[in-house]
């Protein structure tokens, strides 16, 4: 499986799409030193991680090993692509009194509402 593919696809918020990243190409060794990459950039701490269903999932369980348990800290909602910010929208929404870090390895554009990215795609001229 290849992580870029090509084709006509339709994302999550429904927009058609050219090609798309295919993250159950990513290895669970690979997700981890994502993680540890996330970890070594957010300089917040954060009491657990949760992956967006369904291509968040393995961010998610490989950033809760950093998780501190406090409940003083944010929650850590992660997500393996950004499109349109909906899934992250639509996600917080199940933590509607806390403070919630969000954050993602690839963004198809520039992120909105403190969604952070490893690898952001510009915008389009």
């Amino acid at each position: 499986m290849n992580l870029f593919q090509d084709g006509d696809f339709i994302s999550h918020a429904g927009l058609p799409l050219k090609w798309k990243i295919e993250c159950d190409a990513i290895k669970k060794e690979e997700w981890e030193t994502l993680a540890k990459i996330i970890r070594e950039y957010e300089p917040r701490n954060w009491r657990f991680a949760i992956g967006i269903p369904r291509g968040g999932v393995s961010l998610g369980v490989a950033l809760d090993r950093y998780s501190t348990k406090d409940p003083n800290d944010p929650v850590l909602i992660a997500d393996d692509v950004y499109t349109t910010g909906k899934s992250f929208r639509d996600y917080a929404n199940n933590f509607p009194n806390e403070e919630v870090l969000q954050w993602c390895v690839f963004a198809r554009k520039p992120t909105e509402n403190n969604v952070k990215a490893l690898f952001t795609m510009p915008n389009k001229a």
